[in-house]
């Protein structure tokens, strides 16, 4: 695994990292939000919960802003998707363990021809395309003490929660609550993430495996299989 922290925002396309200039801090926060507007203008859920595009020629589908979005103080959106939620469902404390089964995307917010949208989609977990079953205990949610000791001995550093964790992330999943399902229970997604840059990793370095989050915001569309309090073992 790898630090990052560059001087440029990183994004891949057709397998290719593009280097495009960095703007102002204050420019990059309003770009984060208004591209976050235009995302939920033009997306909406399909019948699992997965995140598609909106045709304006849909008279079956809504938008995810017709959805009943909710902004954070931190310019964090989550979506609760109507009918995909546990009854009564557990809550999900800040050191939980959870399992979570998720799409999600990296993106940058940027101007292109007067419009200001998400740029440079870079996958950054889809466990149903892959694994087809939920991430156990995510580090960009919590990670381990055990695990930072041992990271900042090996590297000689002396980072804490947020050089791991995706503070954003954190925020919005607490909204939600947790299923109690196995593994291989079939998945009905519960709704939406939107963690603007400043509320991830913003411009500072971070813990990756290679690839800059630097400046970018991220779309998680999420369901929690099941949480449990963290024991001591655990952390």
């Amino acid at each position: 695994m790898a630090f990052c922290s560059l001087a440029i925002i990183s994004c891949r396309k057709d397998g290719v990292v593009e280097e495009i200039p960095e703007v102002s801090i204050d420019t990059q926060n309003s770009y984060d939000d208004q591209a976050a507007q235009n995302f939920l203008e033009t997306h909406y859920l399909d019948e699992k919960g997965k995140i598609k595009d909106y045709v304006e020629t849909d008279t079956v589908n809504k938008k995810l802003s017709k959805l009943n979005p909710v902004i954070l103080p931190s310019g964090v959106i989550y979506i609760i998707r109507a009918g995909a939620q546990p009854t009564p469902g557990n809550p999900i404390g800040t050191n939980d363990v959870i399992r979570l089964m998720s799409i999600s995307n990296s993106y940058v917010a940027a101007k292109t021809d007067d419009k200001v949208k998400f740029e440079s989609a870079v996958n950054f977990r889809n466990t149903i395309s892959t694994t087809g079953t939920p991430e156990a205990d995510p580090y960009y949610f919590y990670t381990k003490n055990s695990f930072i000791t041992s990271f900042n001995t090996k590297y000689k550093t002396s980072y804490d929660h947020s050089f791991f964790e995706i503070e954003g992330f954190r925020e919005a999943i607490q909204k939600f609550k947790a299923f109690d399902l196995s593994d291989e229970a079939g998945y009905n997604l519960q709704g939406v993430i939107i963690v603007p840059s400043r509320a991830a990793y913003g411009r500072d370095i971070h813990y990756s495996s290679g690839m800059s989050y630097r400046n970018r915001s991220f779309v998680f569309a999420v369901q929690i299989y099941k949480t449990k309090a963290r024991t001591a073992a655990e952390d």
